[in-house]
């Protein structure tokens, strides 16, 4: 059960707290450049997880339950506190509020396919999203560091709506599935 992949998953999980501690003080550069580098590594955990899982042939039901788990706990800490410390502001919230909401339905959803074992895989434009979506937060993570490259926010904010509108359109691809398997 505590294979390398699922040690690497569990490990992210237990970064958060570290992760979200090096973000909470307010306009502390160091702290917004070591979040990013703890981000990064937690990105390089993620792929490997699941790289190492499929190499070794040690794929299990506990990594498969905790991977997409770790994906959206840190997720959701990172746009809590990035909206907390203003860093997505004003109508970028809406954004990460989508990102937020669909993360939240998708995962309800897949719970309830599950129950009627009903598999969803994930799409090539989910991997996108998600791939979107990591960038998108890293580079909010990042504009905290260099604050004086303005630019670094700008591309962060935009990719945050990139993601945004990729997860709405994921999103709306699973509930149409899902609801295709409910009873009226």
């Amino acid at each position: 059960m505590l294979t390398l992949p699922n040690i690497l998953t569990l490990s992210r999980i237990f970064m958060v707290p570290l992760l979200v501690g090096f973000l909470w003080w307010p306009h502390w550069a160091p702290g917004y450049a070591i979040a990013f580098a703890l981000y990064c590594l937690m990105g390089i955990t993620d792929y490997f997880d699941g790289y190492l899982a499929r190499a070794q042939g040690t794929v299990s039901k506990l990594g498969v339950f905790l991977d997409p788990i770790a994906d959206k706990i840190m997720v959701a800490a990172v746009i809590l506190i990035l909206v907390g410390k203003g860093v997505i502001a004003d109508w970028h919230v809406i954004a990460a509020l989508v990102i937020l909401l669909r993360e939240i339905a998708v995962s309800g959803l897949r719970e309830f396919l599950g129950g009627i074992q009903v598999s969803v895989p994930v799409s090539r434009l989910a991997k996108w999203k998600t791939t979107l979506q990591l960038v998108s937060l890293g580079t909010l993570i990042l504009s905290g560091a260099v604050p004086e490259w303005g630019w670094v926010l700008l591309v962060g904010i935009a990719t945050l709506w990139g993601a945004a509108v990729l997860t709405a359109i994921t999103g709306w691809d699973y509930l149409r599935v899902g609801l295709s398997h409910m009873d009226s």
